[in-house]
């Protein structure tokens, strides 16, 4: 599976958790992000990440090229609605590609959540049935 991470400021540390806590399901797959948040997830975890720009820099657009493309799987994009983002355009296109695409986009922690547990579940129902 192919998964974007991308998390604005103030939302970094959730970022850094959530990947913490589901660091077993992710080290098995493809993990692609912005800048600042793939390497602060890389430091923080050791997961594997193929980093793009920082998202004001073009990271986001990069990031979009890939949905755009149909080569993601996923978007986890924990967005700071509370603060205004200088790249905010790039935010909503990226979100719009997201739509139109039919990509899989979680952006808050919660429904990343959500989306993380019905994976496992179902990865571990493909697990049991392949012993059986």
């Amino acid at each position: 599976m192919e998964i974007a991470l991308i998390a604005h400021d103030k939302k970094k540390v959730e970022m850094i958790t959530l990947t913490m806590k589901y660091y077993d399901f992710l080290k098995n797959h493809n993990l692609i992000a912005t800048g600042t948040t793939g390497k602060l997830i890389n430091e923080n975890t050791g997961l594997e990440v193929k980093r793009m720009k920082s998202g004001p820099l073009g990271g986001d657009q990069q990031i979009g090229s890939l949905i755009a493309e149909n080569k993601l799987d996923l978007v986890i994009f924990l967005r700071d609605p509370l603060t205004a983002q200088p790249h905010e355009p790039d935010v909503n296109a990226l979100l719009r590609l997201c739509d139109v695409t039919k990509t899989i986009v979680a952006t808050n922690v919660h429904t990343a959540t959500f989306i993380f547990e019905h994976l496992l579940k179902d990865s571990k129902l493909e697990e049991e049935s392949k012993t059986k």
